[in-house]
């Protein structure tokens, strides 16, 4: 595919997942901030986590979007080009370990219930929210060290034209760079993505073989499941992959760059997940979809009052012209 339609395409998706992604995050952000601070339970902890890695994702968004439109040329203030990779790596990651955290919360919950109920603590989740920040800020500040540790040869400026951002790397930059994508495939996707297919296909497994669970709750369990497994492997999945071609290949592979702009639809998925793990997240979305159509309703129905009057002052003015012209003509 040639960089003449890879700009657009970048450009359309990235406006995509802001334009779909941004209100519904915000939406399930302050859904779950209500429910933490009025009764907070781990799961909604976990999500509310999820929401926050979404929006630091979505609100460096706008940088990728000036380079999508710039052709993919780095016009912004160059510090921005490393901070904006490492925010973007980072949100991809916390996503990942904590779809898997959800995805073990939701298994124990079935599998151990009464164990499990005497050992929940929202503690642990927030410990394990504050961890995964932790490990993702860590794994990703490799950008800084390939962007300022390997310099050119003068010594003063990164090895890569500053004009592009973290696109493409010299020999020395792919030696560090390439062991260490291996590693987060190894640890920051194959082994979340492993335990989350283990403990969703046995949540379902479990729960549909219960016979007291109202069919709609089994229905959100699978409906649950389904989409977390559909984001790893949609999203995260072709991203991932390519660490290990790269590293085979010895070499960044091309079709990186696409594998890496399905990651971002991370954000508009993410939304879906919430609506199947939360109840409070269901009604939130149906009562502010029931406001739009409401208002929707309503500016409808005023434009075509508005309609029918403006042609009604036409006909009554046409009226009086025409009355006007006939009293003339008997005059």
């Amino acid at each position: 595919m040639s960089s003449n339609i890879y700009t657009p395409l970048v450009l359309t998706v990235y406006i995509f997942t802001f334009l779909t992604g941004l209100p519904s995050n915000l939406l399930a952000f302050y859904t779950f901030l209500v429910k933490v601070r009025q009764k907070p339970t781990p799961v909604d902890i976990l999500l509310l986590n999820l929401t926050v890695s979404d929006l630091l994702l979505l609100l460096f968004l706008p940088f990728k979007m000036v380079e999508a439109a710039s052709g993919m040329v780095w016009n912004l203030p160059y510090f921005l080009c490393p901070f904006t990779s490492f925010t973007y790596y980072s949100s991809i990651y916390i996503s990942s370990l904590s779809l898997m955290a959800v995805s073990v919360e939701r298994y124990l919950g079935v599998a151990f219930p009464i164990k499990y109920k005497l050992c929940r603590r929202p503690a642990y989740a927030t410990a394990a929210s504050l961890v995964f920040w932790v490990v993702a800020f860590c794994h990703c500040s490799f950008v800084y060290i390939v962007q300022y540790e390997v310099l050119s040869s003068n010594g003063t400026a990164p090895s890569n034209n500053a004009s592009l951002c973290y696109e493409h790397f010299s020999p020395a930059q792919l030696q560090i760079l390439l062991p260490v994508r291996l590693e987060f495939f190894i640890v920051l996707f194959c082994l979340p993505f492993t335990i989350t297919l283990f403990c969703y296909v046995n949540f379902v497994r479990i729960l549909v073989a219960l016979p007291n669970i109202p069919a709609q709750r089994k229905q959100r369990a699978v409906g649950l499941a389904v989409t977390t497994l559909l984001n790893f492997i949609i999203c995260f999945a072709p991203y991932n992959l390519s660490h290990v071609v790269g590293f085979v290949q010895n070499e960044s592979p091309r079709w990186r760059v696409y594998a890496l702009l399905l990651t971002t639809l991370n954000a508009s998925m993410d939304p879906a997940i919430f609506y199947f793990s939360s109840t409070a997240v269901q009604q939130a979305f149906t009562d502010c979809l029931a406001g739009l159509r409401h208002r929707l309703s309503s500016l409808m129905a005023q434009c075509y009052l508005s309609h029918l009057t403006c042609c009604a002052d036409r006909g009554y003015k046409v009226a009086r012209a025409s009355g006007g012209e006939a009293e003339e003509s008997t005059t």
